[in-house]
């Protein structure tokens, strides 16, 4: 009888062991799923010296192969690593913008309009920023409130209701109500400022801190009382730049204390404490420097959303710094990072349909999102024959320039090279890893949330390259044409 009952437990303990086996194998696979057997891809190419513009140009089948060999270029892509979340792609509505627009016919209006923001026949933009008072490219400098008037009590925001207003609500609509906009400042007014001019730097005056706060805050209530939800907002752009435009300078230390004495608290009482706040919003060359400096300040940090970069520190033809946007993805992740403007610079009509426009573009996005940006907004939308209007001639490139002689619109290759992510990556995807086993292949991926995959493949080289996409020991091969971008969509 005593042999039967430890036999008894013995198996009963044996049970136990397999069952907690399973068990933990079951945690385990939930933790690290296999990714799943890819089916089909579909590819979509802009290439130079070619038609081809976010073209469909072929369907992919997969094949086994489960150990690539060195000649055999691949790109890798594994969806069970997973990183941020993207929060939209999108671009400028500023005053240049909006009165290019208004001065196109009724059916280019409606075109530009399509091209950016519907979700089939265009390029499906959803985020946007606009200008709080006047910035370089407005056709003069402005602001809301009468000279001295220190309790806001003359605010009215009648200038933007002429262009600026309508375009926003236009783009909205045609964006299907989801369009997510955040606005940023360029300069307070004058006499807010120990220059006494909105151009050429200078500083806010500390006793006019707590009515700029009030500005911020007049701005955003009068907008959504004219039918514009505001998500957000920067505190300055470029903070550290003295411009022969609207500019005001801050330091990192100025921009914290800012942000945790007054534009924190007066957005919080207002009611409007969900609002996001962004700083920063220049050159990713400083970046970690303003970004560590703010972000260790913990009564300002509580206030703050996330960190916006440019990309103008390469204007000389250095190279892009993506290195400084990963270090401070790295040291703060639990803030965002968020591209908050770019753009060709110096202008040439002649030289509307250079390459070079869209490979910019490319290389930026893609290393920008690598690096854990989660939101990535071009500069203006549409600029006119002369790359503006513009009050100081900083005269530059937009994805779409309109010829208000004739009417023509006229689609640079950067309007493209964005459309290879914003059309197919969308908002809630979650970036996962890609990788390249050639340099001359760069590239991006990421999961949308109904589950296809999008990976982005841009080749800046002279030669074709053939290559496989790889996913779980399958192989899709292709060919990466010279100059070009592709987006692949696994299905």
């Amino acid at each position: 009888m005593l042999f039967v009952m430890k036999k008894t437990i013995a198996l009963l303990m044996l049970l136990g062991c397999i069952l907690s086996m399973q068990a933990q194998k079951k945690q385990v696979t939930s933790v690290n799923p296999q990714p799943s057997v890819p089916k089909v891809v579909k590819l979509y190419t802009t290439a130079e010296n070619s038609d081809l513009r976010l073209t469909q140009t072929e369907t992919l089948s997969f094949v086994d192969l489960a150990q690539p060999v060195e000649t055999q270029i691949c790109v890798f892509v594994d969806p069970t690593k997973k990183f941020q979340t993207l929060f939209g792609i999108g671009g400028a509505l500023t005053d240049a913008s909006a009165e290019t627009f208004y001065k196109l016919p009724k059916d280019k209006q409606d075109e530009v309009l399509r091209a950016y923001y519907d979700k089939e026949d265009g390029i499906g933009y959803t985020l946007a920023r606009t200008n709080i008072n006047s910035c370089d490219f407005s056709s003069g400098s402005y602001t809301y409130v009468e000279d001295n008037d220190k309790d806001l009590k003359t605010f009215s925001i009648q200038h933007d209701l002429q262009y600026k207003v309508p375009l926003i609500k236009r783009a909205i609509t045609a964006a299907s109500n989801h369009l997510t906009l955040f606005v940023s400042p360029w300069s307070p007014p004058a006499w807010m400022k120990d220059n006494n001019d909105m151009l050429h730097g200078g500083k806010l005056k500390p006793e006019y801190a707590q009515s700029w706060a009030n500005y911020f805050v007049k701005f955003i209530k009068t907008y959504e009382v004219n039918g514009i939800p505001i998500w957000g907002l920067s505190v300055q752009n470029e903070p550290m730049a003295k411009q022969k435009w609207e500019s005001c300078l801050f330091t990192a230390a100025d921009e914290a204390n800012f942000v945790k004495k007054y534009l924190g608290p007066t957005l919080k009482k207002a009611q409007l404490g969900e609002k996001k706040i962004i700083v920063w919003d220049h050159n990713r060359d400083l970046l970690y420097q303003q970004a560590s400096e703010i972000l260790n300040d913990k009564e300002a940090a509580q206030y703050i959303w996330g960190v916006g970069f440019h990309w103008y520190e390469s204007w000389s033809g250095s190279e892009p710094m993506f290195e400084n946007v990963r270090r401070v993805n790295e040291s703060f992740p639990d803030k965002n990072l968020m591209f908050t403007e770019g753009c060709n610079e110096k202008f040439k009509l002649d030289s509307v349909y250079s390459w070079r426009l869209g490979e910019r573009y490319g290389k930026a996005m893609i290393n920008d999102f690598n690096n854990g940006t989660v939101g990535w907004t071009d500069w203006n939308i549409l600029l006119d024959e002369n790359g503006g209007p513009n009050h100081v001639q900083n005269m530059c490139y937009a994805p779409i320039h309109a010829d208000t002689r004739t009417g023509k619109l006229i689609y640079t290759n950067s309007f493209y090279y964005i459309g290879h992510f914003s059309k197919f990556i969308h908002p809630g995807a979650k970036r996962i890893s890609s990788s390249s086993s050639r340099s001359s292949l760069i590239t991006t991926a990421f999961q949308n949330p109904d589950g296809k995959i999008v990976v982005v493949v841009m080749n800046s080289g002279d030669k074709k390259i053939p290559y496989f996409l790889w996913m779980a020991k399958k192989a899709a091969p292709t060919v990466s044409m010279p100059h070009s971008i592709t987006t692949l969509v696994v299905e």
